[in-house]
């Protein structure tokens, strides 16, 4: 990376990216404290985790903007794990997530997100807004018309201070006047104090208390291989939408490799395993953020806060920071997407509303990817099918009939390539013409078999030409209708 590339990532914007750290730090201590309780371990855990992920992805992450931290995608998978077998095993399988995460970033498996389509993004942020907001729910029950007054308060503040000025990021304005207003008026509602407590002293590095034997990998292999899966799926979709939001490029496989070094530190000093987030990630850009500085000052402000300021951390009014999610919710949502629901392709629209419907009902950001991905790949498959046609001529003299094959030959299309030929024609010679065409696969190779044997049996001679490189190989490796065993089918039949 050249000094310039560099020095525009850490300070080319360094006004925005300290304010926007700023409303970041505010906003992660809820969460990691709420993410904590979920996984059924000590708020500090995640806080530390958030610390050291952050800090860390910081430099060696291949999204400048982006924030990474303790996430409750994650959080889900460690539920049994820490019911089962504690906090320990849990240290060392966030550990061996991060050496999973490295390998995965070395053999460049960041670039498979290509193979994502577009739907399946949007589905994935749909659901995610969703997710934040349904998240903000449980703030309300049982409150006080106070507490939706400050929630509609602070949405106020974020959306129209802006009209006022902009050199202040509006949600933290807007924390920060809900903060005082409550103090100010001894205001009896949840606060960020409510939520856990905080911890009071720095991470201190450690090695996990589990015994190093083969039986303890097969219990925390299983919870790494999936926590992997998930924080670099969810990782590497949030760099494709601040990449979208920034209209700057990311480096993939870099994050790969950084959300596995940064799982190893958080490991190290006793926090749990994390990820991009993309609510949070959305408030750093919407706030100004755009450089690595402001995911550092993220991390290294969240500690100073949790640390230093406490007591009047403990005070933050959650209505204040409900309203920032909910900001986020609405700003992550594609609101478009609703509107061509009826403009799209049906199969498009499909595989967005599938992927949403999933990743809500289950809480599981890899299912979700995992259907609208297989979805997306069926109804391409059908359409490429589809595509196929095997027109044909006779001759002048009517010996020979010339069939032209047009489109991609694999497993969904090989039977609509055979029903293209007239095997009862009495016919001297037939002529295959595959220049226009591709063969891509075993089954579609065997259809090419099945076709040449079938007009033999009926004593025609075919001659197949114009085929390119790929095909020859596959057809020269795999086929049979030039083998001795095609002797053979053909005396069976």
């Amino acid at each position: 990376m050249s000094v310039a590339r560099l020095q525009a990532q850490w300070f080319g914007n360094i006004r925005g990216d300290l304010l926007s750290g700023t409303v970041v730090a505010l906003a992660l201590i809820p969460e990691a404290i709420a993410f904590s309780i979920i996984a059924g371990v000590d708020p500090k855990v995640g806080l530390y985790a958030s610390f050291c992920i952050a800090v860390v992805i910081a430099f060696v992450g291949g999204r400048p903007g982006m924030i990474s931290a303790a996430t409750g995608a994650m959080a889900l998978v460690m539920v049994s794990l820490v019911r089962d077998h504690g906090l320990e095993y849990l240290l060392a399988a966030t550990i061996l997530t991060g050496i999973l995460q490295i390998l995965a970033g070395v053999f460049k498996l960041g670039s498979l997100l290509r193979f994502v389509s577009r739907s399946v993004m949007t589905g994935f942020v749909n659901a995610l807004a969703i997710l934040i907001f349904m998240a903000q729910l449980s703030e309300f029950d049982g409150a006080s018309w106070v507490v939706y007054a400050m929630v509609v308060a602070g949405l106020a503040i974020i959306y129209l201070f802006p009209y006022v000025t902009k050199a202040v990021p509006s949600p933290l304005v807007a924390i920060v006047t809900l903060t005082v207003f409550s103090i100010s008026m001894g205001l009896d509602i949840r606060t960020v104090g409510d939520m856990g407590e905080l911890p009071s002293t720095f991470p201190l590095f450690l090695l996990p208390n589990i015994p190093l034997t083969w039986e303890t990998l097969m219990i925390i292999f299983p919870y790494s291989a999936t926590l992997a899966v998930v924080g670099l799926l969810e990782s590497l979709m949030t760099a494709v939408i601040v990449d979208d939001l920034t209209d700057t490029p990311s480096a993939k496989n870099q994050e790969c490799t950084g959300q596995g070094i940064a799982n190893i530190v958080a490991g190290f000093f006793g926090g749990m395993a994390g990820c991009a987030m993309i609510g949070q990630s959305v408030i750093n850009v919407q706030s100004g953020g755009r450089g690595r500085l402001s995911t550092l000052f993220a991390g290294s402000f969240l500690l100073f806060l949790i640390l230093v300021l406490g007591d009047l951390v403990r005070q933050i009014p959650m209505a204040a920071l409900v309203a920032v999610m909910i900001m986020v919710s609405i700003g992550t949502f594609s609101w478009s997407s609703i509107k061509n629901l009826t403009v799209y392709p049906k199969t498009s629209s499909l595989v967005m509303i599938a992927t949403v419907v999933v990743v809500v009902f289950t809480h599981n950001l890899a299912q979700g990817v995992a259907v609208g991905v297989l979805l997306s790949a069926i109804f391409f498959a059908r359409k490429v099918s589809e595509l196929v046609a095997v027109p044909s001529e006779r001759s002048a003299d009517g010996n020979t009939r010339i069939y032209k094959v047009y489109g991609q030959i694999f497993f969904a299309s090989a039977d609509q390539f055979i029903a293209g030929f007239d095997f009862k024609e009495v016919i001297e010679h037939v002529i295959i013409d595959v220049t226009q065409a591709h063969l891509w696969d075993l089954t579609s190779v065997g259809a090419l078999d099945k076709v040449i044997l079938k007009f033999r049996r009926e004593g025609t001679l075919v001659e197949v030409v114009g085929m390119n490189q790929a095909s020859t190989t596959i057809v020269n490796k795999l086929a049979i209708h030039d083998k001795p065993e095609a002797l053979e089918l053909m005396v069976k039949h």
